[in-house]
């Protein structure tokens, strides 16, 4: 099958027609779903159809109160999930092994292989789909809304449905700047303006600088996502250098509040103390751990002693 002309019109659609999916175009899209590479046979994602309405606009009202998330037939939450193999392990009486950056990067490379096989496979029977990369704006509250246990994380919203609106497909970057042989060639300036001119109509007012600003420059969307996202990392257990649970960003934002409280911070092989001007609290453990249950006993979350 020549998929050419599917690729070349495909767009995200924001609007749908009231229109239900059938069974059996469900059942094809599920297939699609579970078709995807995967690295290692693992399966390191889930995905979660949500059906209740309810569920459906309070979703919509944490990604930003996206419409097309409450007017599509379907509407999947696609997941990053290291749950379920470290529960097969254990099933055969085995134990997951430290790996949580290399579980989260091949996690997240199996959610979106997922969301795309279906979506494409949405696109070729004549449905619309738009991803919603807006599901990380209340990825804390998301978690607990659905949940989601430890190493299972959000990636991304699919919206499915019949589309209601019409349009030409967006702009992509000349393929000379993102297709390179043999080595990454560096961008020249004209490289860049070549850029600027090739995507501008994906911009109303033909400035694609604008879109980049406010999702990527100081102060822009992906900026506010960054900190919520570390503490879910750290949450969910997909954080090397901080124990499941923890509050933080990173070790360092860590760190910095402890010093807030201390005066000093004194790591040892398998400890940690945070010192004030005539106490000292000791935590123990690999030095996120440490650190965070010394912070936990000198703010007396947790006893001191013994």
């Amino acid at each position: 099958m020549d998929l050419t002309p599917i690729l070349a019109k495909r767009r995200s659609v924001r609007r749908f027609k009231p229109v239900p999916i059938p069974e059996e175009d469900l059942e094809k899209l599920l297939f699609a779903l579970q078709r995807a590479p995967t690295d290692a046979s693992a399966q390191l994602y889930s995905a979660i159809r949500i059906r209740d309405p309810r569920l459906r606009e309070e979703i919509a009202r944490l990604s930003g109160d996206q419409e097309h998330i409450r007017q599509a037939a379907e509407f999947f939450l696609l997941l990053a999930d290291v749950h379920r193999l470290e529960r097969l392990l254990a099933h055969r009486g085995q134990r997951m092994a430290f790996w949580p950056r290399t579980a989260l990067h091949f996690a997240l490379l199996d959610a979106g292989l997922a969301g795309a096989y279906l979506a494409l496979t949405a696109e070729a029977m004549g449905y619309g789909v738009c991803f919603i990369g807006g599901v990380l704006n209340g990825i804390e509250a998301l978690v607990d809304l659905l949940g989601l246990p430890p190493g299972v994380l959000p990636v991304a919203g699919l919206a499915v449905g019949v589309p209601d609106e019409e349009g030409p497909p967006r702009p992509r970057l000349p393929r000379r700047l993102v297709v390179h042989e043999d080595r990454y060639r560096p961008y020249a300036e004209e490289d860049l303006e070549e850029a600027y001119r090739a995507m501008a109509p994906y911009s109303r007012v033909g400035d694609w600088n604008r879109i980049l600003r406010r999702y990527f420059a100081e102060g822009g969307t992906m900026e506010a996502r960054e900190g919520p996202y570390g503490r879910t990392l750290a949450r969910q257990g997909l954080d090397p250098d901080l124990p499941p649970g923890a509050s933080f960003y990173s070790l360092g934002a860590l760190l910095e509040e402890a010093l807030e409280e201390a005066r000093a911070v004194l790591f040892r092989k398998g400890e940690a103390w945070l010192e004030e001007e005539a106490r000292a609290f000791r935590g123990e453990g690999r030095p996120g751990e440490a650190l965070l249950t010394a912070l936990r006993k000198a703010r007396g979350e947790v006893p001191d002693w013994p």
